[in-house]
């Protein structure tokens, strides 16, 4: 049997998508559901630059300590538009969730904020972006998710 090949990363861009405050729209007594606007943002790095686009959205799901996270929205670049769609999970130490509630922040060491990417896009020069699989590094700043964007070698 060969050897397992182990996953690399690099390290394309970072986005800092604005949002504004959550809007609940309830569910269960065990689950809670709420909508995020999202109003605008960029993104830059050393693959790509750009503006996140207002109107999009993360619908997300409360299960106890755990946050299941569905966030789409349009990225703009000079080359052309992205289809961003974002799915992960976002967990906190009591610790570290107290201070976030209470208007402090946090380290992604701090949090289990990951994700991951699916782009889809026309444009020849970002066709790279619908043709790996990518995962990000989040950390929420007040206004703001910021994402560590990387491909998966």
């Amino acid at each position: 049997m060969s050897a397992l090949l182990e996953p690399g990363f690099e390290f394309v861009f970072e986005l800092r998508v604005q949002v504004d405050d959550p809007v609940p729209i309830g569910r269960s007594a065990s689950e809670d559901l709420q909508f995020t606007p999202i109003t605008g943002g960029e993104a830059a790095g050393p693959r790509l630059t750009g503006r996140v686009r207002a109107g999009g959205g993360d619908w997300w799901v409360a299960r106890g300590d755990t946050v299941q996270l569905d966030a789409r929205y349009v990225l703009e670049t000079d080359d052309g538009r992205v289809d961003v769609v974002n799915r992960g999970y976002w967990r906190a130490s009591p610790e570290a969730a107290d201070r976030l509630f209470a208007g402090g922040s946090a380290t992604e060491e701090e949090l289990y904020y990951r994700t991951a990417f699916v782009f889809q896009t026309d444009a020849p020069a970002l066709r790279w972006l619908a043709e790996s699989q990518f995962v990000g590094y989040a950390r929420p700043e007040p206004g703001l998710v910021c994402i560590r964007v990387f491909r998966l070698t």
